[in-house]
């Protein structure tokens, strides 16, 4: 019989924003791979193994469900979010490449919901018009490259979403990135903090540039960052279609 390999987005959270089509294929598992508190959101059951690695050995994960689907496993690669943003896709396609002798192997990649979606339905509609994904992280890309691209990504009037802002061992680049939007963006630009989106942890917490502090950020936070036309109405932040 021969395997396959899904690499399934299990959201930002809630399980009510799991996909059918990621439940479904959860079911028929054999093998289910991925970083520690993503494997934990999946229920045990008889018939299923469940393969919990650290953080930083993506490749790694991405051989072992090759290999896996090659003796014929149906495995399930887990992220949260979806699966294709930041996150286990491009990690399982970057092995295949390395490792040609997998290329028949089927892989489905099934979407999810990323943070950046949740956290801007719950604040409104800021990424209503253009806008770019940034991950603020440095361990797979020089922080000149960061820096480059925030600068780009604000004079191009981009609305702005980051993941991985702040961690305690990177506790200064939010600081360096807050510094580069005031300079590009100015004080008045409203950037939203939505920390743990869809749990019952969630805050979500919208302020101007000019106020905004490293400490508001974490690494369960993602921060949407609005263009110039961005605006508050009430308790909501949208972002025109209109816009230019």
């Amino acid at each position: 019989m021969s395997g396959w390999i899904a690499i399934a987005g299990l959201g930002p959270g809630d399980e009510a924003l799991v996909t059918p089509e990621v439940t479904d294929v959860l079911g028929q598992a054999t093998d289910v791979i991925g970083y520690i508190p993503y494997v934990a959101r999946v229920a045990p059951r008889e018939g299923l193994n469940l393969h919990p690695t650290d953080n930083r050995v993506e490749l790694d994960r991405a051989l072992h469900a090759l290999q896996l689907a090659a003796d014929g496993a149906r495995v399930v690669v887990v992220s949260s979010g979806d699966p294709g943003v930041f996150a286990m896709a491009s990690a399982v396609f970057e092995a295949l490449e390395n490792h040609p002798e997998y290329q028949d192997t089927d892989i489905r990649v099934l979407p999810g919901i990323t943070a950046m979606l949740a956290a801007a339905a719950h604040a409104g509609a800021p990424l209503g018009h253009d806008f770019c994904a940034i991950n603020l992280s440095d361990n797979l890309k020089p922080w000149d490259m960061v820096e480059h691209r925030l600068r780009m990504a604000a004079r191009g009037d981009f609305a702005m979403a980051f993941y991985n802002p702040r961690s305690k061992s990177r506790p200064h680049q939010f600081e360096r990135t807050l510094e580069i939007l005031l300079e590009e963006c100015g004080p008045d630009r409203l950037i939203i903090f939505a920390r743990a989106v869809s749990t019952k942890d969630e805050v979500i917490r919208t302020v101007h540039l000019g106020e905004a502090t490293p400490d508001m950020a974490d690494m369960r936070t993602v921060v949407l960052v609005g263009n110039s036309a961005t605006k508050r109405i009430g308790r909501y932040v949208y972002t025109p279609r209109s816009a230019t």
